[in-house]
């Protein structure tokens, strides 16, 4: 069973979430904050439902915790200009400061696991978790 490289994949995975999961607490944040923040620094004005979709949550799940990042003056809230209904999430300046802690802190994370591994064998690996992860995105591959 140890054999299988999805089973390595998996328990990699484990190993790592719960890494950056101890440096987040150290930091005050959980992962869905960080996951969440992370995302709306790339793509700014994001809808809430479609940001719980990217970071597969429940709706009422990621509302709950925007409230508790808005009411810690992280994130704000916007109407969507062309859905009454539809709120636009944005970070605020106060989280400048963090995101680069966050930054910093992961690429710790992400250096000690890759110690020992050459700039090149990281890219290679990289490009096969990619090659990986989209034939897994690919619905029909699943379903058929």
């Amino acid at each position: 069973m140890t054999d299988s490289v999805g089973f390595l994949l998996n328990d990699t995975a484990r190993l790592y979430r719960r890494t950056l999961d101890g440096m987040l607490r150290d930091l005050g944040m959980t992962s869905l904050q960080w996951r969440t923040v992370a995302r709306l620094k790339r793509e700014p004005g994001m809808r809430q439902s479609e940001l719980a979709d990217l970071l597969e949550v429940e709706p009422i799940t990621l509302s709950r915790m925007i409230d508790r990042l808005a009411d810690s003056g992280m994130v704000c809230r916007k109407p969507d200009p062309n859905d009454r209904r539809a709120w636009n999430l944005y970070l605020t300046d106060k989280t400048d400061g963090l995101i680069r802690q966050l930054e910093i802190e992961a690429r710790r994370v992400e250096d000690h696991a890759f110690s020992g591994l050459s700039e090149d064998e990281r890219q290679v690996l990289a490009g096969l978790v990619e090659r990986v992860r989209a034939n897994l995105s690919r619905k029909e591959a699943v379903d058929a």
